[in-house]
């Protein structure tokens, strides 16, 4: 049975999944030398890709074939992993020395975890890395592990409202909300007029960040090199977060399945709004809400009472330290992450380029869901990397998503799950 979210202390508790950071870090080889005509390269590569395989899967499965006529003594084995699932399942398989794929498709939090543990092969001065200083900096900047280059950014994204229109207009209401107090009266009228919810709320601690934000919090201190969850920030940002909830503005989020649900309730018009970003664009459009497109509304999350702001997210591609076909996996990584390939993903599924000189492709220019998100990510909070993420945050989750009748908050993390500093 899916446990609902009854009060501000058990909204408090789902955003404690930020892990205990600290340093450490095992040492991975030198790369080998550089090939003298890549064009030759052979081998078999295994990408772990983490994309839906109905809506994104298609695209990336046409730029391997791109990429195979470019290479033709290279075999790609194309392998979807579920997002959710990769992280453990890579770990799991570079521990054990087997199983693991030759390039994965790394979330922006994991590249620094698994450089951290030496599963990673260090690509600065490779063929894998090309023009990095055409990369937007907050993506690049999550490449990196104690000086050096671990990954490739791949796309980049954020936080936006994603919301309704039909909805919206039939509640009374032209235009998206600005703030959250507008989004707590635009959701009740929606409710009100039209009988469908009007914020359905994902509470995975990613999806908190911009409430968290708009308060002046943060997940770290990054200067002190603290944990700051329980903030006053915070704690105020959560309280807004089940105001929601008991005012009838969002109804009650399963503590599981929040993601799939918000989405569902989007797609088939039970909810007017959701928070969410480009990658979950695809989907939605197969949605039967949005089978006209004009129909779908992409605005900037609603302020709170210091400011409007969302994370940034993005996803790199990493070669596996004992992967036996590094000259194959380099030129990959760079193919895959050209600004033709980030421009022909752009224009197909709507993913935010990495580089900056692929918002000058027409193909990016071109699709409006892009030029919506390009301003929002500019604006977008980076987060620090924590190089025990995967390590700690299950022990977190755990600790943190118990709590009892009787506490007036949370549970937090014991020392042994959640240090007191942060970075190395």
């Amino acid at each position: 049975m899916r446990r609902l979210l009854p009060s501000a202390a058990a909204v408090a508790a789902l955003v404690l999944t930020v892990s205990a950071c600290g340093g450490g870090g095992g040492e991975t080889a030198a790369p080998p030398a550089q090939v003298s005509d890549p064009s030759k390269v052979s081998g078999e590569v295994t990408w772990w890709d983490t994309t839906r395989p109905d809506s994104e899967g298609p695209t990336f499965q046409a730029l391997i074939k791109e990429f195979q006529a470019k290479y033709p003594q290279v075999k790609v084995n194309y392998v979807n992993v579920p997002s959710d699932q990769a992280q453990n399942q890579f770990q799991t398989a570079a521990q054990a020395g087997t199983g693991a794929p030759d390039v994965i498709r790394s979330e922006v939090a994991w590249t620094s975890q698994f450089a951290s543990l030496g599963y990673l092969q260090p690509l600065d001065g490779t063929r894998a890395v090309d023009q990095p200083d055409d990369f937007l900096p907050g993506p690049l900047s999550s490449t990196k592990f104690n000086g050096k280059t671990y990954a490739v950014p791949q796309v980049t994204d954020t936080l936006a409202l994603i919301y309704n229109k039909r909805l919206l207009k039939e509640a009374g209401h032209e235009e998206p909300p600005k703030t959250i107090a507008e989004l707590k009266q635009t959701a009740l009228d929606v409710k009100a007029k039209t009988g469908a919810a009007g914020l359905a709320l994902n509470v995975d601690s990613y999806f908190l960040l911009p409430f968290m934000y708009g308060e002046g919090g943060d997940l770290l201190d990054v200067a002190n090199k603290k944990i700051v969850v329980n903030s006053p920030a915070n704690v105020k940002a959560m309280e807004t977060v089940a105001d929601l909830i008991s005012s009838g503005a969002a109804p009650k989020p399963a503590t599981t399945e929040s993601y799939a649900n918000a989405m569902t309730a989007l797609k088939e018009g039970k909810a007017a709004m959701i928070y969410n970003g480009p990658w979950a664009l695809s989907e939605i459009y197969q949605g039967k809400e949005f089978q006209d497109k004009e129909n779908l509304g992409i605005a900037p999350v609603p302020a709170g009472s210091v400011k409007a702001a969302a994370p940034t997210g993005g996803w790199n591609l990493a070669i596996y330290a004992g992967s036996k076909n590094i000259p194959a996996a380099y030129e990959f990584v760079r193919f895959m992450t050209t600004a033709e390939a980030q421009a022909k993903i752009a224009k197909e599924i709507s993913l935010l380029p990495t580089r900056t000189s692929a918002y000058s492709n027409p193909d990016v220019q071109g699709n409006a869901d892009v030029a919506v998100f390009k301003p929002i990510m500019d604006t977008a909070v980076p987060r620090p990397g924590s190089p025990r993420a995967g390590s700690s945050s299950s022990r977190c989750w755990r600790a943190t998503s118990r709590w009892s009748a009787a506490s007036r908050g949370p549970r937090t993390c014991s020392r042994r799950s959640t240090s007191s500093t942060a970075g190395s």
